[in-house]
């Protein structure tokens, strides 16, 4: 087994949907209210862990469809670029999908969904346990397909000979439908106070007129 180092270098991984849905859901906020690179130095700390870089993965809907959401998420992710904030978007695909009304009637609506946001996760968090740059992978999502990225963590820790732990974290509360972190890592549950103490300050929605 290899030795636990002293100093636990750690890299923050955050997808910004996942972590607001599950937010919303747990503690019912309407929009992402979340400092990330606060909530990520709040985790860390508490357990000893170095922060030393968050990186921070979100969709982002097209001006057409969605000009409140793309206004907000282009200036939240531009201040956090000046926080130190290592920021990864990338333009929803949309797809026409139907759905049944309550009358038993059927429409069809226009969906965006996000697509290649968790295979970035994933690759990075590998690329950078190769490249020895961390020693804790902190990653904020419950995404179940990067349970095969921290397997590939712990196969790069046996073939380096050198400690690494792989995280995850999300929020919970009783009223939270998905109580389960990624499969294969550690588990960190955010409760109410811990979250409330990681707000952003600044609101990027925009202002009605």
């Amino acid at each position: 087994m290899p030795p636990e180092p002293a100093v636990k270098r750690t890299v923050a991984f955050i997808d910004g949907q996942n972590l607001f849905y599950a937010s919303k859901k747990a503690f019912g906020y309407p929009y992402p209210n979340y400092d990330p690179k606060a909530l990520a130095e709040c985790l860390a700390a508490a357990r000893g862990w170095s922060l030393t870089e968050t990186f921070f993965y979100s969709g982002i809907p097209d001006p057409i469809d969605n000009a409140f959401w793309n206004h907000f998420w282009t200036a939240k992710l531009a201040v956090m670029g000046t926080r130190g904030v290592q920021t990864f978007s990338r333009a929803l695909r949309y797809r026409n999908q139907t759905v049944r009304m309550p009358d038993g009637s059927a429409t069809t609506i226009l969906v965006g969904q996000e697509k290649g946001v968790d295979i970035r996760i994933a690759l990075d968090v590998v690329r950078l346990a190769r490249e020895n740059r961390y020693d804790v992978a902190l990653i904020f999502s419950q995404d179940q397909d990067l349970s095969e990225a921290a397997d590939e963590v712990k196969a790069i820790s046996m073939e380096q000979g050198r400690w690494i732990k792989v995280v995850c974290a999300f929020p919970i509360s009783p009223t939270s439908d998905n109580r389960r972190g990624i499969n294969r890592t550690e588990w960190i549950k955010i409760d109410r106070a811990t979250y409330d103490g990681c707000l952003d300050p600044n609101d990027y929605r925009p202002k009605k007129r």
